[in-house]
């Protein structure tokens, strides 16, 4: 099985994939209740949140087209510094709403002084913000802009927390987060395929309200089916199996403890390639824990590096994303990846360089 050290899909354990094929139950069942209940109270523990809590059948860019649909009204302020934050922009309009993109360069973080700026002309009524950005390795401080948008009560900020969610420090009720959006796939260690979105009420009001929402991703529909530990539509039973599980580790190991490791692994690899004379491509005092994004200074090429990283040790990277491949390269240090397992990995592609 190949070692996954990339952005995501992350490496999942053979237990995971185990408890996976747990025998099927019917989706409206009381034992799907159960396990359903089980679930939205684990992931409130850790969210450490009160807000309702929605899981739908589809990647993390279904909940966030979600947020869009039931929670802009007036025009939303798209947050854009990288390729995942640029394209809520275009989902946004997709979805028929008056967005302003406000890029940044790739590679620097948003800043809460501009968030304020743009929200005191009293144009817009939601923010989105992508947490930590994948294509760049950027993670945004979070907690001092949901400080700048509580200045604005009629502004709901809106959260893409899909490669930051059990990597890094999220706070949902503290801060005043109205939804937040991720899926399986990256620091959770499990595979694609189920997305989760925690909802404050007040998201919720403006969603009753909102017109032109469809059915799949209403808001509504999900809080119906919600009262009943249910999902409007049929869920993957097999992956809430698994995330039950997973939510299981997270809580053992204790969300700082985790948060920890994953700042350790990013640590480590910034270390080396700071000794290999490389630069990070993320802005400095603002590099994800997750996923570190790293300028090819040297030229390297990346391709012949996985070769020799799949024959040898049976793992692979990933290039820089989008305009940025081999321009950058990236590491992925998120799941059940540890510290000794990162330094493993690095050790390897010095090998593979001729360090």
């Amino acid at each position: 099985m190949t070692k996954l050290f990339i952005p995501g899909p992350t490496q999942v354990s053979k237990k995971m994939l185990k408890i996976m094929g747990t025998p099927m139950i019917g989706h409206r069942s009381a034992d799907y209740a159960i396990l359903h209940g089980s679930v939205v109270e684990k992931l409130k523990k850790t969210l450490f949140t009160k807000n309702d809590i929605f899981l739908g059948t589809c990647s993390a860019t279904g909940m966030i087209e979600a947020a869009i649909r039931n929670c802009v009204g007036k025009k939303i302020l798209s947050l854009g510094n990288g390729a995942f934050s640029d394209k809520w922009h275009s989902v946004a309009e997709a979805c028929g709403k008056q967005s302003e993109n406000f890029k940044y360069e790739w590679g620097q973080a948003i800043k809460p002084v501009d968030v304020d700026a743009k929200l005191a002309t009293g144009e817009f009524d939601a923010v989105f913000i992508t947490h930590s950005e994948t294509s760049t390795g950027v993670l945004s401080n979070l907690k001092e802009i949901a400080e700048v948008v509580k200045k604005y009560p009629n502004v709901f900020l809106l959260v893409d927390a899909v490669s930051s969610f059990a990597g890094t420090e999220i706070r949902v009720d503290e801060w005043g987060i109205d939804v937040i959006a991720f899926g399986t796939q990256k620091a959770l260690a499990l595979p694609p395929g189920l997305a989760i979105a925690g909802v404050s009420p007040r998201a919720l009001e403006r969603s009753a309200n909102m017109i032109n929402k469809g059915y799949y991703f209403d808001f509504q529909e999900f809080k119906k089916s919600a009262e009943k530990n249910n999902t409007p539509t049929t869920p993957n039973i097999s992956l809430i199996y698994a995330l039950d599980a997973k939510l299981n580790e997270l809580l053992e190991e204790g969300m700082e403890n985790r948060w920890a490791r994953h700042t350790e692994m990013s640590r480590i690899t910034q270390k080396w390639a700071k000794k290999r004379g490389l630069e990070m491509f993320s802005e400095a005092s603002y590099h994800a824990p997750t996923v570190s994004t790293i300028k090819n200074t040297h030229n390297w090429d990346i391709g012949a590096i996985n070769k020799s990283l799949t024959e040898k040790h049976d793992c692979i990277i990933a290039n820089g994303y989008k305009k940025l491949k081999d321009l950058t390269f990236r590491i992925g240090h998120m799941g059940d990846w540890t510290p000794k397992d990162i330094k493993k990995l690095l050790k390897w592609i010095d090998e593979a360089v001729g360090q």
